[in-house]
């Protein structure tokens, strides 16, 4: 039976465990590494009371869990058109969300939530720096029913929009019409994201070591220790055996992170929206809706280009640069036929490039002055007081040779194409990103130019727009500025529903 969303409702009975489970990591991330250190730190230890006070602080968190559970509240506000959350133990907040606002409604299922066999609801709102409403424990016929009365509830235009898209898509496409397998996301998870896997390795690695000097002391990492383990043994082999380790433990991190977090992605289209689904332990559903879409970036290297797959990151309203990362929706695996579809359901239409505007060659020679010149001054310098062992000089060597390929392939793929009906901006050195913008999404436009370059007339153009900002550095002003004044005029004649 399907609740009336009229009156306030509270969440699933069980949603109690969810509650006191978030309750007690929340608390935990608090007094656990106080605890710790407390613990370590004692002379002397009883477990008794060591016993009493874990119980009282399971007692007191439970308390804290049910009080949470019994004031929460949510319901529809229909003559108003908004969605109202009221929550809180002794201070009572009261969320309200205008349902015309509503950018995208998310139906997740947390391993916990999973074994009590519930789900989760959240609201994100075109404009929040936040998740404007979350329900964390309700049943899926309910999660279900919520997401499309929230949905459902449109400005007429909207409305328009959704009958003008159900035009273009059959109703009757219940089927997935983009599914990413297992191989797909293999695929991508040997060949992308090397960067951040291996950052998150460094963290990794840099936490453990600050552990290890906290608990054990300085002289743990002496190097009178570790000398005999060298000696004999080429440096070399060493570094190169150290390297190849690295890049298997970045490869399989970042395979195993692309698994669990995109495993079984499916993506639905439904009422002129889509629907995504995906998630191995952590399982959600998410709501798209078309005409909300600010940037569609598509990213794909030599490797990917061969094995047929490309990763398609859609981009939503930002309420600032921090939370961009925080409205993409990216679809991993994707193939150049799937692709084309997801683009042509988006737009209607095959974007296409038009005439390219590129940067001048002082873009190049800037960047190569700020990351080779620079540095290598630097290291010159040292290098008289220092007198480093020649190993350094062919390390010196190898970065430079590295990072002016990276320049120069950065510059070589810095380009702007511009359509009547699309802007594509294309960056990157490796990985290759084609961002796809319409002119109607524009929200700003920014010419800067330095004195120096006016003389020789270039310039800087950045594109603003709710989901982000586009940039073409150095570019010739005499082919950038008809443009300019063209999607301006465009601008202020047309009403684009980009929210």
């Amino acid at each position: 039976m399907i609740s009336d969303f009229d009156q306030p409702q509270k969440q699933s009975p069980v949603g109690v465990l969810v509650m006191f489970a978030d309750t007690l990591q929340e608390y935990a991330r608090a007094f656990l590494p106080v605890l710790a250190i407390t613990l370590f730190k004692a002379k002397e230890f009883s477990m008794l009371y060591f016993v009493l006070i874990l119980v009282a602080a399971l007692v007191v968190i439970g308390v804290i869990a049910y009080l949470r559970f019994i004031n929460f509240t949510f319901h529809l506000d229909r003559q108003n058109q908004e969605f109202i959350i009221q929550e809180g133990i002794l201070s009572k907040t009261k969320t309200t969300v205008q349902l015309h606002k509503i950018q995208q409604v998310n139906i997740t299922q947390s391993l916990i939530q999973r074994l009590i066999g519930v789900y989760g609801l959240e609201v994100d709102t075109a404009g929040s720096n936040s998740k404007e409403g979350k329900i964390k424990a309700v049943s899926h016929d309910l999660a279900l029913a919520l997401k499309s009365e929230l949905l459902n509830n449109q400005k007429a235009s909207e409305i328009a929009s959704d009958e003008n898209q159900n035009n273009f898509i059959s109703e009757s496409e219940s089927q997935p019409f983009i599914s990413i397998g297992l191989s797909s996301l293999i695929k991508v998870g040997i060949t992308s994201n090397y960067v951040k896997s291996f950052s998150l390795l460094l963290v990794f690695f840099f936490t453990m070591l600050d552990y290890i000097e906290k608990f054990f002391g300085d002289e743990v990492f002496e190097s009178n220790r570790y000398d005999h383990m060298v000696e004999g043994r080429s440096m070399a082999l060493g570094l190169l055996f150290l390297v190849l380790l690295i890049f298997v433990v970045v490869v399989v991190i970042n395979l195993v992170r692309t698994i669990i977090r995109y495993f079984d992605y499916k993506i639905t289209r439904q009422k002129g929206s889509l629907l995504l689904s995906f998630g191995l332990i952590n399982t959600k559903s998410t709501i798209l809706k078309p005409e909300k879409v600010q940037i569609v970036s598509i990213t794909q290297n030599y490797f990917q280009k061969k094995l047929n797959v490309l990763q398609l990151q859609i981009k939503q309203t930002a309420h600032s640069e921090r939370e961009e990362k925080n409205t993409h929706i990216e679809i991993p695996g994707c193939n150049a036929s799937e692709k084309d579809a997801m683009l042509h359901l988006l737009y209607q239409k095959n974007p296409e490039k038009g005439v390219m505007l590129s940067p001048n060659f002082r873009k190049l020679g800037f960047a190569v002055f700020l990351t080779i010149v620079l540095p290598l001054v630097g290291y010159f310098f040292f290098r008289q007081y220092q007198n480093p062992e020649p190993m350094f000089d062919f390390a010196a060597l190898i970065y430079t040779i590295f990072v002016g390929l990276v320049q120069y392939f950065k510059y070589r793929n810095h380009r702007l194409f511009v359509h009547d009906h699309f802007i594509i901006k294309q960056s990157g050195a490796w990985d290759i990103t084609h961002e796809i913008i319409e002119p109607g999404k524009i929200q700003g436009i920014t010419i800067s130019q330095l004195f120096w370059h006016k003389s020789i007339g270039i310039g800087s153009l950045i594109l603003h727009t709710a989901g982000g900002n586009i940039r073409l550095d150095l570019g010739q002003m005499k082919l950038i500025q008809p443009y300019v004044n063209k999607w301006l005029y465009e601008l202020e004649k047309t009403d684009v529903n980009w929210m």
